[in-house]
C-alpha cells in the first residue's frame, strides 16, 4: 500500500468517524423534540436516553461521548436542540441540563462496557447502567437546581424529584433494552465502515 493510499484512507477514516459524530447529534436534537411536549412534573419525556445510549454502543466510548459533548455544545451555543427546542446559555441553570449532561458519561460508560463485553446480554447491560446514570446524574442536578437556585414548587423534597421520575421510567426501561439489542443487531453493520 503506497503512502498516498494509507494517507487517502485514514482521511475517510477520520471523515467517516466526524459524519457519525454529527449524524447522532442530530439524532439527539430530534429525540429531543419529537415528545418533548409531554411533560410529567419538571421533566420533558423525550428520546434522547434511546439515541445517547446506541451513540456508545455504536460509535464506542469515546466517539459516543464526543456526539454527546458537540450535541450539548451547539445546545449551549444557541441553537435550540434541547427539549421544548431550547438553548442557549441559560440552559446550565435549568433544572433538567443534568440530564443533558449526564448524556456524556453515559454514552462513554455505555461504550465501555460494550466494549468489554460485546455480546447480547453485555449490550443489554450497558444500556440499563446507561440509563441510572442518566437518572442518577439528571434527577440529582434537578433536585440541586429546585433546591440552590430554582423556585421549587410548594412541598419539594429528593423523594419527590424521584417520584417525577417514575412516570418516564417503563418507557426509559423498554427505549434502553430497545437500543441495546438494537446496537448488537447494528453494531457488526457499522464496524465494517469505521
Amino acid at each position: 500500500m503506497t503512502t498516498i493510499t494509507k494517507s487517502r484512507s485514514a482521511n475517510h477514516s477520520k471523515t467517516l468517524k466526524l459524519v457519525h459524530i454529527g449524524m447522532f447529534s442530530a439524532l439527539m436534537a430530534i429525540g429531543a423534540n419529537l415528545t418533548s411536549f409531554l411533560i410529567i412534573g419538571g421533566v420533558p419525556i423525550t428520546l434522547q436516553t434511546f439515541f445517547a445510549i446506541l451513540a456508545g454502543i455504536l460509535l464506542g466510548s469515546r466517539l459516543g461521548a464526543a456526539a454527546m459533548v458537540v450535541y450539548t455544545f451547539i445546545g449551549l451555543a444557541g441553537v435550540p436542540v434541547f427539549a421544548k427546542f431550547s438553548g442557549g446559555m441559560d440552559t446550565i441553570i435549568s433544572p433538567t441540563f443534568g440530564f443533558i449532561l449526564s448524556f456524556i458519561l453515559l454514552a462513554y460508560v455505555v461504550g465501555l462496557i460494550a466494549e468489554k463485553i460485546p455480546t447480547r446480554k453485555g449490550f443489554a447491560a450497558a444500556a440499563l447502567a446507561g440509563l441510572v446514570i442518566n437518572y442518577a446524574v439528571g434527577t440529582n442536578w434537578m433536585y440541586g437546581a429546585y433546591k440552590l437556585w430554582f423556585a421549587a414548587p410548594e412541598g419539594f423534597t429528593y423523594a419527590l424529584a424521584w417520584a417525577w421520575m417514575v412516570p418516564p421510567l417503563p418507557k426509559d426501561l423498554i427505549l434502553a433494552v430497545l437500543a441495546g439489542l438494537f446496537g448488537f443487531r447494528l453494531k457488526p453493520i457499522i464496524k465494517k465502515f469505521m
